[in-house]
């Protein structure tokens, strides 16, 4: 007895109710190179599935062979494409086909298809189906926080059907758990531009800058609140530059932190901008450039030789940037 037999799987060929259908096999060729050694309930499966396919049976059985076509293999496009053929023509409940993707994604949910697939359900049940969407990648993103398939379905939710009023207090939420995680940031930033609710960057620039230093102060070397900061005056560098929280943010963690890569970053870009910097930021460069023995420069050319040895990763990248300041950097 197979392996499959003992699992409970009954072949395709002893099921009554497939004895009218003549299974196609999977055509490899006269000398396939590498043969794969397919399981039986794989192959013969796929041979049932093909020929269903091509004799475009779009019926309750069609659909059956599908389910399991799918727990084999739900990477298979073609399986899910006939799949919502077979859905049409059936006038399925779209309700319990959204019920069985929630099984299927629980264990696959950095699949492309199903989450595709999902997308065209929702297409389909419309503006009804948008909190259970929104709950269901909150059970995908419990998971893992970072999951982009979940991100970008919740974010195309928003966009088609709405559900915004709690979106910014869910990205709290997620700082409150990880203020690491980027996708949280890029979630509130995605937020404040697009919500019909907040003003757009006018009106947020203020509160979310706060909000930003204050996730600075407390974690210096986390990157994503510096480049939210920066994106709150995206295309706007006068702006940028204009903006005392921005400079006095990179004072302080001159002042306070060892690790001061991203403020020395912000403030070149600011001097680069024009930034006429005060006394305090003047002397926390020349502090970390007396540190380091460095010799004399202009501000802009001491920060930079700074971050070449505070970041030697990119130290030459660093050394690009001070070759090309101009002449008359103070």
């Amino acid at each position: 007895m197979s392996s499959d037999e003992d699992e409970g799987w009954v072949p395709f060929s002893r099921r009554p109710g497939w004895s009218d259908v003549v299974p196609i096999p999977q055509d490899d060729g006269p000398n396939p190179v590498v043969p794969i050694a397919y399981r039986d309930e794989f192959r013969e499966t796929m041979d049932y599935f093909r020929a269903v396919y091509f004799a475009n049976e779009r019926s309750y059985r069609s659909l059956q062979l599908t389910s399991e076509a799918i727990k084999i293999n739900p990477g298979n496009y073609t399986v899910w494409h006939f799949r919502r053929l077979i859905i049409d023509s059936l006038n399925v409940d779209l309700w319990e086909e959204l019920e069985y993707v929630d099984e299927i994604a629980s264990s696959n949910s950095k699949n492309y298809q199903i989450w595709h697939h999902r997308r065209w359900l929702a297409e389909k049940l419309g503006t009804g189906s948008a909190n259970k969407e929104l709950e269901f990648t909150k059970k995908i993103l419990a998971l893992d926080a970072k999951n982009y398939h979940a991100w970008s379905h919740r974010q195309w939710v928003l966009q088609a059907f709405g559900g915004w009023e709690d979106e910014l207090d869910y990205c709290c939420q997620l700082l409150d758990d990880d203020i690491f995680n980027n996708s949280a940031w890029n979630q509130r930033y995605f937020v404040i531009t697009r919500s019909p609710l907040l003003g757009g960057l006018q009106g947020t620039r203020e509160s979310e800058g706060r909000y930003a230093v204050e996730a600075i102060l407390k974690n210096p070397e986390n990157e994503s609140p510096w480049r939210y900061l920066r994106g709150l005056y995206k295309g706007d560098p006068d702006l940028l530059v204009g903006a005392s929280l921005v400079s006095e943010v990179c004072l302080k963690v001159l002042q306070t932190s060892h690790n001061c890569i991203f403020a020395l970053c912000l403030l070149l870009d600011l001097l680069s901008h024009g930034l006429q910097p005060c006394t305090e930021l003047r002397t926390a460069v020349q502090r970390l450039s007396s540190e380091m023995e460095l010799p004399d420069a202009s501000l802009p050319g001491t920060v930079c030789s700074i971050l070449e040895r505070m970041d030697p990763m990119r130290s030459n990248y660093w050394a690009w940037r001070r070759s090309n300041l101009p002449c008359q950097a103070s």
